[in-house]
Formats: structure tokens, sequence, C-alpha cells
């Protein structure tokens, strides 16, 4: 527990406290469900039961981020730690809401939801395994349109009579969700169903059945064969959306009998099959016929517009969708430009939502929207790309849904990296939490170059034209990012995307007094190391700029000498090599008229010969009032420092 700090405690669970935690190094936020063992054994026995579950891949699961044991001296007991992810939003909350203003779950967004369990439940049973603990509060919503099952229990937890009897008698709530045999202990496939059930049932009834008639009837169906009757005439006397749907499929999930439920493919069957409800999960695809290779390739044979027509004939079908991909990534690049990109980017997001679990589908679809939207604008750099929400959404959810896969995050940086481009972008981007998102990868991928660069591109392309920025998370950056450039001493590249980011960073604001000096440091390191670099140069000396104005220790970074050699020095090698680069000079000039604040080091600047420079900034850049200004400010104080004897005896810069 010493790498986590507890920022407060949520309402128990079914077996232990849920406390909610922030990692101490990178601030991410965490839920550790501790669970009280009787003994050592069974502690190592749910360990042991639960560790195979990290290695579960489904973007509609939350996988255990971390399983400890520990020692609670002052109670003498055993805990097992099971460290989850924090959402804010939850099933249980969207149920709660609306019941309180007795208003309908909107049908769309529940279908799409419940494609999604269906999806995440029906994997867990492919591979055997068995959620036990299926409950509102434990489907957690990571956006408004994803969601995930979370808390996976085990056997030997589930099977712990004292503690159920215990927390069954302090809430009643938690335990109402199960079905009839597992309050015997009894779990299969059959009891997630009955619990799935009773989690549609609530989301179908919240609107007319307060809190305690809805744990009342949950309770009653497990003894009452025709319990439902009423609920489900009641719905449709209230014109609930798809009530037809739910008369089916409800008594068939709330068999009290288990071999007379339905399984998770029959309850896939009679929702998005036989009813053609809509999901963003595989699940609609599950019962397609596969189309012959030999007549997708014959089809596939046109130009863009005839494969486009295919992809949407076909959207359901995956195998069509990554042959079409393929096929248009082998195309000449002057077939994907304009005007094509804005339809195929379209149709792209389109088949992104409907097959959003399968991985190369994503990776496919993303290379292509990067080449499409490469080529448009290489045609013509003005060209609006598509930055609406719906691209932004599909998106960050890919990433949401593929977190282990390194390659689909490099491309989805750069792809962001293009959209963050556009007027209004950068606002939505910064309010998904995609600030938080990059420094969480930065942290986890260090050791993955293409991660580090494109991730630090996004974050400069997300700071650099936002009207408002988010400082909070950025904070985070100006500890993190050095980290990252030490693993890549020598990396030019690398230093040029760091100076970028700390150079907008240190411009907001977003340094902490006591990183100034390191910073400074730094950027001076990134100059002698990528002299010939204009754009680090340029975001280099602009982060000073901004450092030396707010901090004396900034400034002395710059003109003391050291091993490596004076930072005044290196300016004036930097001014003679960037001599006709007008951005450059102007952020050397606002840096010299900085460091001239201060009485300590104006006669640094007059021994080093600064002024001569100064002079040829002002004569030559005539046309730029500000950097006129700049350099006048930085005469006048040298002029008061210089004793009168020397003033005459200095000259011109070769």
């Amino acid at each position: 527990m010493e790498k986590y700090q507890i920022l407060g405690q949520m309402s128990p669970g079914a077996l232990g406290v849920n406390v909610v935690v922030e990692e101490t190094g990178n601030k991410v936020k965490h839920v550790i469900k501790q669970v009280e063992c009787i003994d050592e054994h069974q502690a190592n026995e749910a360990l042991e039961e639960l560790m195979p579950l990290r290695k579960l891949q489904h973007p509609h699961i939350s996988i255990y981020q971390e399983l400890f044991i520990i020692w609670n001296s002052e109670i003498s007991s055993l805990f097992l730690c099971l460290v989850m992810e924090h959402n804010n939003g939850s099933f249980q909350k969207v149920i709660e809401k609306k019941r309180e203003t007795r208003t309908i779950i909107d049908s769309e967004w529940l279908q799409n939801m419940l494609g999604q369990v269906l999806d995440a439940l029906e994997y867990l049973h492919q591979l055997d395994l068995i959620h036990r603990n299926l409950k509102p509060s434990n489907i957690a919503l990571v956006s408004s349109t994803h969601c995930k099952l979370q808390d996976l229990s085990s056997h030997a937890l589930m099977t712990d009579k004292a503690k159920w009897n215990i927390r069954a008698e302090e809430d009643p709530f938690q335990k109402s969700w199960m079905a009839p045999e597992a309050l015997n202990f009894s779990f299969s496939q059959k009891s997630d169903i009955w619990s799935l059930g009773c989690i549609i049932l609530d989301m179908v009834s919240c609107s007319f059945i307060n809190r305690a008639e809805a744990m009342h009837l949950r309770k009653s169906i497990r003894s009452m064969p025709d319990g439902l009757k009423g609920v489900l005439q009641t719905m449709e006397e209230k014109k609930i959306p798809d009530v037809e749907t739910f008369r089916s499929l409800l008594p068939s999930m709330l068999q009290i009998d288990p071999s007379e439920r339905v399984t998770i493919r029959d309850v896939i069957h009679i929702t998005f099959v036989s009813s053609n409800f809509q999901s963003s999960s595989v699940a609609l695809t599950l019962h397609r016929q596969v189309v012959p290779a030999f007549i997708t390739d014959l089809l596939l044979e046109s130009n863009v517009a005839s494969i486009l027509e295919v992809m949407q004939s076909f959207s359901s079908q995956p195998e069509v969708q990554l042959r079409a991909m393929k096929r248009l990534l082998r195309m000449p690049e002057d077939q994907l430009g304009l005007p094509w990109p804005m339809e195929l980017v379209e149709m792209l997001i389109t088949i992104m939502k409907q097959h959003e679990r399968i991985l190369d589908i994503q990776l496919y679809a993303c290379s292509l929207l990067l080449r499409s939207l490469g080529q448009a604008l290489a045609q013509d750099p003005a060209a609006e790309v598509l930055s609406d929400s719906s691209i932004i959404s599909v998106l960050l959810s890919t990433l949401w849904s593929h977190p282990e896969s390194e390659q689909l995050l490099v491309t989805v940086y750069s792809l962001l990296t293009i959209i963050s481009s556009q007027e209004s972008a950068s606002e939505k981007l910064q309010n998904a939490g995609l600030f938080e998102h990059i420094l969480e990868h930065l942290s986890a991928f260090s050791t993955n170059r293409d991660i580090c660069i494109n991730g630090l591109s996004l974050l400069w392309a997300l700071m650099v034209d936002a009207i408002t920025v988010n400082k909070t998370p950025l904070e985070k950056a100006a500890v993190l990012i050095p980290e990252v450039l030490a693993t890549y001493p020598g990396d030019a590249e690398m230093a040029e995307a760091g100076c970028g980011v700390f150079g907008l960073l240190s411009m907001l604001g977003c340094i902490k007094e006591h990183q100034f000096e390191d910073v400074a440091a730094l950027f001076l390191r990134s100059i002698r190391l990528c002299p010939d670099r204009a754009l680090l140069v340029n975001n280099a000396y602009r982060g000073l700029a901004s450092l030396a104005k707010v901090s004396e220790l900034a400034a002395l970074q710059v003109v003391v000498p050291e091993e490596s050699g004076s930072g005044l020095d290196l300016l004036q090698e930097m001014y003679r090599l960037y001599k006709d680069d007008p951005e450059v000079v102007e952020n050397v000039c606002m840096l010299l008229a900085n460091l001239a604040n201060y009485k300590e080091i104006l006669p640094e600047l007059v021994s080093s010969g600064i002024g001569p420079l100064v002079q040829e900034i002002k004569e030559r850049f005539t046309s730029s009032l500000e950097l006129v200004s700049y350099a006048e400010t930085v005469l006048l104080r040298l002029e008061a420092t210089t004793p009168p004897s020397s003033a005459g005896g200095q000259s011109a810069l070769p």
C-alpha cells in the first residue's frame, strides 16, 4: 500500500471495503477493494484464482491492475487487496438518477450498453469463467458510450458463508441481485444470466418502481414463478420502449430452475438478431454468414467509390471490412486524396464503431484514416479535416478498448495530433481527459520511442492553439517528461518534442518554482545537443525566456559558466546560426530582456559582450516593434551598468 495515498472510502461492497486511492508517483486514481480473509490459506487460494483474470483482454472488461495481500496489525487481520480502475459512473448511478426523476432510460443508449455487456459476458463464458458478482454498481461507465464489467469475484471469496450472512443482514440490497441457487453458494454461468436479468429488469422499470419496491421484486421472483407478470403488464401500459422484446427476454432469463434459463448466446439472439437491437459491440455480427474470400476480392477489385459501396453493403462483416481496408492501403496515394477523404472517413468511423472489439479492424482503419487525412492535407494544407465529436469519440473509445496495443496508440496519437489543429477540437480532447491519458502512457510505455514521440507531439498540439488549457494535469508533466527525455539522452527528435512541450508549459505557468533550475538546465542541454534544429532552439529559448521572467535562479542557469560552457556563449553562437530567423531572434532577445531585469546578472551580460549583439538586432529588425522594444530595454540597462570608460570600447559582432 506504500505507493498509494488513500483519498476516501466508498460504500462497502458485498465482500469488503472499497477505498479510492491515488498513486503517489503518477497521481492516477484507483479503487482498492480490501477483503478480510479467514486465514492465509483462503487469501492465497483467492489470489491464485484471481491472478489469471489479469490476462483477460476485452474492451468491456476491467481487469485488476494489481493484487496483493497485507497484514493489518491494528486489528490482527489478513486482507486481500484488489486494485481496480476508478470510474465515476456506473449503471447503478444511471438507474438511481432515472428513478429520482421517474424518467425512462433512453432506448438507443440501453441497447448499446446491453450489447457491450452481452459481448463481455459471452467472452467470459466462452473461457469458462463466471462473474459471480454481477450487479449495476459493478458495470462501470468509462464514458457515456462505453461500459465495462468490473469486480469479477472468485469461488474462494464468494463461498465464505459467515461473511455473506453478516453482509446480508447489514445490507440486503447487495445480495438481491443473486440467483436463487447462488444464495446456497452454487455459482454457474446461469447464475450470471439471472443477475443480468435482474439488472435489465431494474433498468426498464426504474421509471415507475422505487428502490425498495425493486429490491422486493427481485427477492420475490426467486420463489414466485409468475412474479414478473405484474411488472411486465405495467411496462406495456406505460409504453416502455422495446417492451415486446423484454416480455420475451426477462422470463427466460429469470427462471427459478437454472437448467431452464437461457444461455448468453440465446440472450444475444433474442435481442440482437430476432429483435434487431443496435450496439457498437461485436455481438451484432455473431450470427451473420461469412462472405467467401474470393467473392470479397472480386468485389474489391475496383476504384475507391466501388470499394466504399462494398464496405457499406457488408458493414456487419468484419472479414469484408479487413479486406477492403487492406485493398485501400495498397492503392497509390493519388487515388486516396481529395475528393474522397470525407466519404472515406465517415465510412471508417462507422466501421470502427460497429467492430470496436476487433483490434485488427481498429488498426487498419486508423492507418487508413491517417493516410487519407495526410494525403488530403498534402494536397490542400488549408483543408478541413473531420473534427466533430464523432471521430473524436470513436478514436478515444478505441484507445480505452485496446489499452495494451502500442501500435494502435501510436497511430491514434498521430491522428489526434492532426485533428487537434482544428478549431474547438483541442477543448473537446482536453475535456475527454486526454492530457491525463497521454501522461499515463508516457509513464507506462517510456521505453517505446514511437509512443513517447507521438505523445509529446500530441501534448504540444493540444496546448499550442488552445484558448483555455486545464493546467492541473499538466503539472505532472514537468516531472514526467524529464524522465522520458533521460531515457533517450542523445535523441534529437525526442529532445525537440520535449522542448516544444516544456516551452508551452513554461509560458502557461505549469512548472513549479522548485523545478525552474532543472528545466532551464534541460533547455540548455537540448540546445547543445541539437543546435541545428531550429524548432528546438526556438522553443527552448521561448521557454528559457518565460522561466527567466519569473525566476532569478532560472536566469542564473543561463549566465553561470559550467563544464559545457556558458549559456551566454551558447546564446551568441545560436544567434549567429539563426540571425536570419526572426522568430528565434525574437525569443533570444526576449530572454536577454528578462535576464537584464536582474542587477546581479547585468555584469555578466556586460562582460560577455552582449551589447553589440543586441545593437545589431535592433538595427537589423527595425520593422518588428516588439523586437526593437526588447533590444532597447537591454541596451538601456547595459548602458546604466557599463562604466563610462568602457562604454565606447565595445565593437560590433563580426
